[in-house]
């Protein structure tokens, strides 16, 4: 079901743990410079593998969002395997709401995640807000989350009766480790013990904000080469507020490392001009139907890399990202 401003369930849901799948991106379109021989199977395996755990353990999934990587998932048996896997769970996964899972400020009919919650595959929480309660193992947890794009509350004082602590999960631009634009830092949310946090795909040290731990266990899904010692996992959080990961099933060699493994190009190598942007731009649009990916990633990732190193202006980058869009459109229609 979609859940949307009241509790999801009156009454504790009694388990021994949470286990926490961090931005699985279901897609039928395979990402970037995987090399994997099948796709989506990988990361369908993963999130069987997820179910299977908390069906052996007894713990409740928790999905952190973006469990889809478009808002409408066009290949419709896809979309009837995830629901099979996340239906085998004995206890229904909730999910939060990334910005991958909805086409519209807020998630609605046309997302495909909304399919799989009306069919009953899930429970989706629409608005941030509290959630249940988890009995975990005599301890009382309450549950609150908050979709992408949603304000995170700074104080949850009195939203649970009778719990030991409150967990929040969020799916937002947090500096963990670094600032960038918009990203915002952990912060002390009263009333609130832990915020797991989706959205930032690597894993983070966790950061302690007054009284709150800011936690972000990383995707599941390695979708690009930046990823490629990141160790899939998830995570079980149990009634001690022990926090362990739970190694998922994955491959090593699943990169096409092609052009990456060269020396960097000294500075009288490299010519900064416009018009050696313009060249690197024709030359792909030339070469874009040999290019493995679905989405035109590894050329993208030789445009950016061409760019710091001639350190081209931000309004000449956002013309040759234009054309170099259009070409993957062509290609693709």
């Amino acid at each position: 079901m979609i859940v949307s401003g009241h509790l999801l369930y009156a009454e504790p849901i009694k388990v021994s743990g949470l286990l926490l799948v961090g931005d699985p991106h279901v897609s039928s379109k395979r990402p970037g410079r995987r090399k994997d021989a099948t796709w989506p199977d990988p990361i369908l395996r993963k999130l069987e593998f997820c179910v299977e755990t908390a069906n052996a353990r007894g713990l409740a999934m928790l999905l952190l969002g973006d469990l889809f990587d478009e808002s409408l998932e066009e290949d419709e048996a896809l979309k009837t395997r995830v629901s099979r896997i996340l239906k085998a769970a004995v206890i229904p996964p909730i999910a939060n709401v990334g910005n991958h899972d909805k086409a519209n400020a807020k998630l609605s009919d046309c997302d495909s995640l909304s399919f799989l919650a009306v069919n009953d595959a899930l429970d989706v929480i629409r608005d941030s807000g509290p959630v249940c309660t988890f009995d975990i193992d005599g301890m009382l947890l309450g549950l609150g989350m908050t979709p992408y794009g949603q304000d995170i509350p700074t104080d949850v004082t009195g939203q649970f009766e009778g719990v030991n602590a409150v967990m929040w999960c969020t799916h937002h631009d947090i500096a963990f480790d670094e600032t960038y634009p918009k990203a915002v830092h952990p912060f002390p949310i009263a009333g609130c013990k832990i915020v797991v946090n989706g959205h930032v795909h690597a894993r983070k040290k966790p950061v302690r904000a007054g009284e709150t731990m800011w936690l972000n266990p990383g995707n599941i899904n390695r979708q690009s080469v930046d990823l490629i010692d990141h160790v899939p996992a998830a995570w079980v959080l149990d009634g001690r507020s022990n926090f362990e990961p739970v190694e998922l099933p994955h491959g090593v060699d699943v990169f096409d490392l092609t052009g990456r493994l060269v020396d960097p190009s000294t500075p009288e190598e490299v010519a900064a001009s416009v018009e050696s942007a313009f060249v690197t731009i024709l030359k792909a649009q030339e070469s874009i139907d040999s290019v493995a990916s679905d989405d035109g990633a590894m050329i993208r990732e030789d445009i950016e890399a061409k760019f710091e190193r001639d350190k081209t202006p931000t309004d000449i980058r956002a013309i040759i990202n234009s054309l170099l869009s259009e070409a993957i459109s062509r290609r693709a229609a």
